[in-house]
């Protein structure tokens, strides 16, 4: 961000009209955090913001939130620690559907997958919390050997996780009570995810942010060879009947777009042009009722508004039959988090 300090004055400065604005979706990926006083772009989202998104033109009906190691507990014993996000989510969600618009309809939390048998009291833990919202775990896989995405956090994933018997009997044990494992990786990672994936087959997988093609660090200028590799691996994941993908976190820095750097943000010609194709390869590998587009904010909003990402979405499947485009703005969504 170079020209205007303010993130909402910067946003502003695209404007655009609302494309089938009366399209029902799901937003089936979004956070809610407030950490003021620490750097970021988006230092506070609550329900005030996510409903000013959410309200700002498509007709968003539900949404779901998935874990972002927010108000977790502080005390107790450390694997129950993150059911104090999901507890903080559930009120959130309460407050929404009171407040009317995009109600929060599902929530995604975390908990170390490699506990073995205390795995069973945590994810109790996550069901009563929840108020009967709770959907699945999100256990964060993202590791970067190349050192060219770099993270603040302590917790850096540990490499080669999805190979361990441990990890897998908890991604498994989710399937077994009929929740959903969220993986977040880079596309380096995909091959990982590939062997995984059939030896945990009744669990359903969802694959976030379309396997992150890296575009920065050592992967810079490398956009077509980074593809190439992302294609090949997502023609082999798509033979794991288990495996749904989320379409987006495309405007995160990671992908390298530059977006979040320029004196104005993305529109969404210029986000379909960057990324429709490989989005459209995506629906055509895993069919749109493995597919959901998602919004990913605010991490994505350091590129672009609410509007401009849905817009460009919109377009990126306009020559779509109206059933296939049900499917990825609202269908995948409901029934892969079972929503009511």
């Amino acid at each position: 961000m170079t020209s205007t300090p303010e993130p909402a004055a910067w946003l502003a400065l695209v404007q655009e009209e609302v494309e089938d604005p009366d399209l029902p979706i799901v937003d089936p990926h979004h956070h809610l955090w407030d950490y003021r006083g620490r750097p970021g772009f988006q230092p506070r989202y609550l329900l005030d913001e996510l409903l000013a998104d959410t309200g700002s033109g498509h007709r968003v009906e539900r949404t779901v939130f998935v874990e972002c190691d927010w108000a977790y507990r502080t005390d107790g014993p450390e694997e129950l620690r993150p059911v104090g996000e999901t507890e903080f989510v559930a009120g959130v969600a309460a407050a929404s559907a009171e407040r009317g618009g995009a109600r929060i309809a599902a929530i995604v939390g975390s908990c170390d997958l490699r506990i073995g048998d205390r795995l069973g009291d945590v994810l109790d833990a996550h069901a009563e919390a929840g108020q009967g919202l709770f959907r699945g775990i999100r256990h964060r896989l993202a590791h970067d050997p190349t050192g060219s995405v770099r993270t603040s956090r302590a917790d850096v994933p540990t490499p080669g996780l999805m190979g361990r018997d441990a990890f897998r009997a908890g991604v498994e044990a989710l399937g077994a009570r009929g929740y959903t494992f969220d993986a977040w990786l880079y596309h380096e990672q995909l091959p990982e995810l590939i062997a995984m994936a059939p030896t945990v087959s009744g669990t359903t997988i969802v694959l976030d942010h379309i396997g992150a093609p890296l575009g920065i660090g050592s992967f810079a200028g490398r956009r077509a060879e980074v593809l190439a590799e992302w294609r090949a691996n997502l023609v082999e994941l798509a033979k794991a009947p288990n495996v749904v993908v989320k379409l987006g976190g495309i405007g995160m820095t990671p992908y390298g777009s530059g977006w979040s750097e320029r004196a104005t943000p993305a529109t969404s010609d210029e986000i379909v042009a960057e990324w429709g194709d490989p989005i459209r390869f995506i629906i055509e590998q895993f069919g749109p009722h493995r597919c959901m587009f998602e919004s990913n904010f605010p991490v994505d909003k350091v590129s672009c508004s609410y509007r401009v990402l849905w817009n460009a979405f919109k377009k990126m499947t306009a020559d779509m039959a109206p059933t296939d485009r049900a499917e990825l703005f609202a269908g995948t969504a409901t029934r892969v988090y079972a929503l009511a």
